[in-house]
């Protein structure tokens, strides 16, 4: 049975070593995408551990007493609390409801053209914010909202309105945000889908149209089941994502005059712990908002695993 045993292994490390050697420069491709994430994301979670410690930096991580659950206790009891998780959760769920399907609904759309110089001309534009510098993004945005010279309150001036400070009165805040998060990121997130629909078969949409099935039938009753399973994938991952809100946008959009709709668990944890050095505590609120993250993305995983029969693991 030993002598069984010993050969299996001899084999499966016979087998694995012999695949290396077949796809050593795949592997060599891959080494430095597994350096840059061990060194820039799994090395670093050894500081998590002062969000348990009065952290001093002059003592280090290790010379640092322990105080076990104690930041934590503040920010539950702190009077920011509520504020900071419902604005999280609401900008979130802006984004959900109106951001994720956005780029769905454009690669539907891109996927309809028959012009080929056309499609590609409006797959570019609707890529380049992505590659621009947030800043860039940002600044550009509040030049649009100026209550002076902006293109917005210029038009509502034309047409007999008065001007309005979008990004001065705490009501406009959310919808100001998810307006231009869409359109940084949407025509990005086409690509995926787009994709998708390659794989879509011809052969269905010919008996489609043999049965009499318009364009929206044929969208609702062929595309979109084909792609289902990924879209199931990057509802995952966007559910994951809720606590997750951008901190730079809002860094640069938002001020004291917003907080009360603008202020979010990660901005927060930004002012703690950079702007004010509350290392330990801004780590605790920081931890806090990725175990809810991890928590999010296995519920949903289980449900669409569940329901759809499509999930992540």
């Amino acid at each position: 049975m030993k002598g069984l045993v010993t050969s299996l292994k001899i084999g499966g490390e016979q087998k694995i070593g012999a695949k290396i050697v077949r796809y050593k420069y795949l592997y060599l491709l891959f080494l430095p995408v597994a350096a840059w994430y061990i060194l820039f994301c799994y090395v670093p979670m050894y500081g998590i551990v002062i969000a348990f410690k009065n952290y001093n930096v002059f003592e280090g991580i290790g010379k640092s007493p322990w105080v076990g659950f104690t930041y934590f206790e503040q920010f539950f009891k702190s009077v920011f609390f509520w504020r900071l998780l419902k604005n999280t959760f609401l900008i979130s769920f802006y984004g959900l409801i109106f951001g994720f399907p956005a780029p769905i609904l454009l690669a539907l759309m891109f996927n309809e053209l028959k012009n080929g110089i056309f499609k590609k001309t409006a797959q570019t534009i609707s890529y380049l914010p992505h590659f621009i510098s947030t800043v860039i993004i940002v600044s550009m945005f509040v030049e649009f909202l100026s209550p002076s010279r902006g293109l917005i309150n210029n038009l509502i001036a034309t047409f007999g309105g008065e001007r309005v400070y979008f990004l001065g009165d705490p009501k406009y805040f959310r919808t100001m945000y998810t307006v231009m998060n869409i359109w940084r990121t949407v025509g990005w997130g086409t690509i995926i889908y787009l994709a998708a629909l390659t794989g879509v078969n011809p052969e269905l949409y010919e008996a489609a149209v043999i049965d009499g099935c318009g364009r929206i039938r044929q969208t609702i009753h062929i595309t979109l089941p084909c792609i289902a399973n990924t879209i199931v994938i990057m509802l995952i991952f966007r559910v994951g994502e809720l606590l997750s809100v951008g901190a730079e946008s809002i860094l640069l959009m938002y001020n004291p005059s917003v907080y009360e709709t603008a202020d979010v668990i990660s901005t927060y944890v930004y002012r703690r712990g950079l702007v004010e050095s509350q290392y330990s505590f801004a780590a605790a609120v920081g931890l806090f908002n990725a175990m809810v993250g991890l928590i999010l993305i296995g519920v949903t995983n289980a449900l669409a695993k569940r329901y759809s029969e499509t999930s992540l693991w």
